[in-house]
């Protein structure tokens, strides 16, 4: 039977033996993980333990009553609370009833709450004012809470939340060549970079159901700002409740209705008459044109008082922009020197320079059109239905168009891709209280994604004499010129598109037995995905000159439809026990296992190379399975939390933990497109446009493989850290250190050695084109690794005479192999990993993070109240930049072969000239240059609001916003050119990121927001 099969009967076996159990715990408030909760224990006013204490606790804003009853020891805890703001009461006969008025709970928080009761009549009451708790002393996590306030108030550029996330201590503004990290216009990152992590080992969970898309896994989509109530961050040492992702938990929990009907219509709206310039736009004083309108409105309220509630919004918006491109382009006299018949058809495609630098390099300045349309609706429902049981549903939908000129690359207009993409989550949790001491939580849900791009440009390469083995107008071959000044064509990937759909379900039942505090529980995620492309393949020139004579260094392409239809499961359980020996000491102790199932295809369209017989062989017919099962993945976590003193206001905390990934489906959907299915060829030498075919098929089979030993990534993190709340503010100081092992690496198995590859040819056995030549042969493997090591500071000042700040500073240092497991082969040297040991892609080691919003204190009539100023600053030391050189003929992959240096490498700090680049040299041997020794410009970046809301009686608030993006104007700089002997080696061509985006030039933007 076929593992896809297999797998299926397993699912539908699975699903039917577990009905019955799963109605009887759905029979069970809100938002499973993404809620809080709050423990303590009770004593009277000399010391000893008070049993029997009733504590009750009251949404003041959904009315939902909680309550629970101390032990024997003294101990309560109310679990899977909503987050909010509650009203405590503790009553005990023979005591004084004892009230906090407000104790604001946060999202994914443990608050701890130790009570003196004093003799007295139950009738007399004792009321303190309090608000929310600043330090952690129950838990092993290190994180942060971005609450409603921060996640509303604060200047977003583009409004995305996940930018929040870059605020919190460890985290990073992406490099410039990051993959899902780097912004897409209108939809934002797709991932952050955080606690030394790469991109991808994040989860992004919403109301406890996970919004990542695990063919890349990033998040599926951003959620709309005002749909969110608060998330925590947590980037070190979390909990045993949590899986899927070794680095990080990103937990969201949205917002729902009331007892009362509140609402909100805005418009956010940006026009280039208010913005400043871009650093590289030289042809124009002008800014580029860029439109962007963001509107919508939400509604929330009770559908029965105190029992149901809902909440929908919906937001769109309507971006036209214009991207600049600074593209090498080639002269008059380069362009009437052409005597290939190919390359003249493709001069008529490359626009005329506009101007020359100054080092003599013809030049195209422009912009291209980047449209971008997107409509996102969301639905929120709650159910009170007892005091014991509640119910929450949430849904939300993302349709979005995207036009995109140069995100694969391209630098001259009329290329690019265009995007259509569907997305949506929807979640269901059920909590219900058994007893005062055992709740239990269930949930269930999905995310989905669908997209579609094709190129822009859908020509025929057979009409411009191309012979690529492609012959239909899908476009051209990506054509890359002098290590990318100049590039068009393509996207050599595409057409292309997928549709993912992720189902979880889930159980944790929480239970407090004496000094212990049990979480027990499991998951179980089904992932499914389609996946299609076809592709037009890739030239690379090493020069000008070259392209003008047609002769490329190498030539890619992948012939056939690749399609691919692949399930993977994952099935994960967790004990986790938070255990008081005292009050002023907690122990977390817990233990993770989780099953990564080997992903199965439903037709058996998985090809791998066997290395051991040199054969193509067929997954479900010559092999089981495409790798290994990956079912042993033990996580233990441990931690402690010592308050040392008795105002409770200093935590010492330390932790250690192993956190295992599940592997993303796209290191094994290349293999779909391996013979006979589809045939991949490369060919590294001379080759001309009009015979790259002939040349790549004798001796250009390229297959993608996986090794069938694949182990999941896992990370080993640990901290020391100490958090003391003063009187308005805490502070946390803190080592926090990591190491990856078995991270995704890619490398060249057929890489030449002493001018001869190990596998000439496929063998004469193989059940696959016996003795088919064979070109590179590109392998995924989980043989990289990775260490971290920081200090971290954060502040963190609660609503105090109108001011909330939050503040952190990293000094950090990462190295790794590689630094994103989405990419192409980077070791120079495939059979010396090590070799590439270097500072990884996103370090910063300097980074420092604010956010403030002050409320100006003025009273007295309309015009001098209301007014609020806020502020994000970031400022970020560089990321480093990898030399490398065009020769792809040594380990027959092109731009990864580094140069030798022969002297110290001067940093000259200027645009068109970065670094000195005399002291590199292009060599036909691996080059003595170590991996990204060089480092790129800072990221400095101040965003700031001034905000005047005007109140119309008590239920209407009328509130004007300006917003100021990049206020200072401050160019923060993109990457130098990091290609030995190409036009732009050593120069800076463009910002970071571009026009619009986070510290690309300044722009103002207006708001309107009726509140009711």
């Amino acid at each position: 039977m076929r593992p896809y099969k297999q797998l299926t009967g397993v699912i539908a076996s699975l699903i039917t033996t577990a009905a019955p159990f799963a109605v009887i715990l759905l029979c069970s408030s809100v938002h499973a993980q993404s809620t809080a909760s709050i423990e303590g224990q009770v004593n009277d006013q000399h010391g000893a333990i008070v049993p029997g204490v009733e504590i009750t606790a009251v949404s003041r804003d959904y009315g939902i009553r909680r309550a629970a009853v101390t032990d024997g020891d003294g101990r309560y805890q109310i679990v899977a609370l909503p987050v909010g703001s509650y009203r405590i009461e503790l009553r005990a006969p023979g005591f004084q009833t004892q009230i906090i008025e407000s104790s604001t709970l946060e999202v994914g928080r443990r608050v701890t709450h130790n009570f003196q009761l004093q003799v007295g009549d139950v009738s007399q009451m004792l009321t303190v004012q309090t608000d929310r708790d600043l330090i952690d002393r129950s838990t092993m996590a290190v994180g942060h809470v971005v609450d409603q306030r921060m996640v509303q108030e604060t200047p977003l550029n583009g409004r995305y939340f996940l930018d929040l996330g870059l605020r919190v201590a460890g985290s990073v503004t992406p490099p410039q060549g990051a993959f899902s990290a780097s912004p897409s216009r209108g939809l934002g990152s797709l991932a952050i970079n955080t606690g030394g992590n790469r991109e991808e080992t994040v989860n992004y969970m919403v109301n406890g159901i996970t919004l990542n898309n695990l063919s890349f896994s990033s998040i599926s989509f951003q959620l709309p700002i005002n749909t969110i109530q608060e998330f925590k961050l947590d980037n070190s040492t979390f909990s045993a409740q949590y899986g899927q992702s070794s680095g990080a938990i990103v937990n969201i929990a949205t917002r729902s209705g009331a007892n009362e009907f509140h609402g909100e219509l805005f418009e956010f709206f940006r026009n280039d008459v208010l913005d400043a310039r871009n650093f590289f736009e030289f042809t124009s004083k002008q800014p580029a044109p860029f439109k962007r309108n963001q509107f919508g409105g939400n509604l929330g309220g009770p559908i029965i008082k105190k029992k149901v509630f809902f909440f929908s919004s919906y937001e769109g918006l309507r971006q036209r922009q214009g991207l600049n491109l600074n593209s090498v382009v080639l002269s008059d006299a380069q362009r009437a020197s052409v005597t290939d018949p190919v390359v003249a058809k493709l001069v008529g495609l490359i626009p005329r320079a506009n101007l020359v630098d100054s080092s003599g390099t013809p030049r195209f300045i422009s912009s291209a059109s980047a449209p971008v349309n997107v409509d996102q609706w969301t639905t929120d429902i709650s159910y009170n239905l007892s005091e014991r049981t509640s119910l929450h549903g949430y849904h939300a939908i993302q349709r979005a168009e995207t036009r995109e000129p140069n995100r694969t690359g391209s630098t001259i207009p009329g290329f690019g891709h265009t995007s259509r993409a569907l997305r949506q989550i929807f979640t269901l949790n059920l909590t219900h209280t058994f007893a005062t001491n055992v709740v239990n939580e269930a949930r269930a849900g999905f995310n989905r994604f669908s997209s579609r791009s094709t190129p822009n440009a859908q020509l025929n390469p057979a009409d411009f004499g191309i012979l690529n083995g492609v012959n239909q107008p899908i476009g051209l071959p990506q054509i890359n010129v002098a290590g990318g000044g100049l590039n068009f064509g393509g996207p050599a990937a595409q057409p292309s598109g997928r549709n993912d759909t992720t189902f979880v379900v889930a159980d944790t039942m929480s239970w407090l037995y004496g000094p212990h505090s049990l979480k027990i529980g499991g998951e179980y995620r089904q992932f499914l995905t389609n996946n299609f492309r076809q592709g037009t393949g890739s030239f690379n020139f090493a020069t000008v000159a070259a392209f003008l004579a047609g002769t490329a260094n190498s030539f890619s392409v992948t012939l056939g439809n690749q399609t691919s239809h692949i399930a993977q499961g994952a099935l994960g359980f967790f004990v986790q026990d938070n255990y008081k020996p005292r009050p002023d000491l907690t122990l977390e102790l817990g233990l993770r296992y989780e099953w990564n199932m080997t992903p199965s295809e439903r037709d058996d369209r998985f090809i791998v190379f066997d290395p051991s017989t040199a054969s193509l062989v067929r997954v479900g017919t010559d092999l089981d399975a495409v790798y290994r099962e990956n079912n042993k993945n033990f996580q233990p976590r441990v931690g402690v939390a010592w308050t040392p003193f008795r105002n409770g206001k200093t935590v010492l905390r330390g932790a250690y933990g192993i956190y295992v990934d599940q592997p993303m489906t796209s290191i094994v959907s290349p293999t779909s497109g391996n013979p006979p299915l589809a045939i991949p060829l490369t060919f590294t030498g001379t080759v001309r446009l009009d015979n790259a075919i002939n040349v790549a098929r004798p001796a250009g089979l390229a297959p993608q493989t996986v090794d069938h030993d694949f182990d999941n990534a896992y990370m080993q993190s640990w901290n020391l850290n100490a958090q003391h709340e003063f009187s308005e503010f805490a502070l946390m100081v803190g080592y926090i250190g990591s190491k990856g092992t078995n991270l995704i690496t890619r490398r060249n198995l057929n890489q030449v050695v002493n001018g001869v590859r190990p596998y000439p040819a496929l063998s004469l056995s193989s059940p696959i084109l016996p003795g088919t030549p064979l070109g590179n042969i590109t392998q995924v493997e989980g043989t990289g690794n990775s260490s971290y090591n920081a200090l971290w500071v954060t502040a963190t000042r609660r609503l105090t005479n109108n001011v909330q700040v939050d503040a952190s500073y990293t000094w950090s240092k990462s190295l790794d192999y590689n630094s994103f497991s989405s990419g192409g082969i980077v070791a120079q040297n495939s059979y010396d990993l090590v070799g590439s040991r270097g500072l990884s892609d996103f370090d910063a080691r300097h980074r420092l993070a604010v956010s403030a919003i002050y409320g100006l204190p003025f009273r007295g009539n309309q015009l001098v109240e209301g007014w609020q100023f806020a502020a994000i600053v970031q400022l970020q030391s560089g990321n480093p930049v990898n030399i490398v050189t065009t020769n792809s003929t040594v380990n027959g992959v092109a731009g990864t072969l580094r140069p030798d240096v022969s002297s110290p490498i001067n940093i000259v700090g200027r645009v068109d000239a970065w670094f000195d680049t005399s002291v590199f040299a292009p060599v036909t041997r691996f080059g003595n240059l170590g991996r990204n020794v060089v480092i790129g410009p800072t990221f400095n970046n101040t965003d700031f609001s001034i905000t005047k809301t005007t109140k119309f009686g008590d239920a209407l608030r009328l509130q004007f916003r300006t917003e100021f993006f990049d206020i200072f104007n401050r160019a923060n700089l993109g990457q130098p050119g990091n290609t030995v002997g190409s036009p732009s080696f050593g120069r800076i061509t463009n910002t970071r990121f571009p026009t619009g985006e986070s510290g690309s030039s300044r722009q103002i933007q207006f708001a309107l927001r009726l509140l009711f």
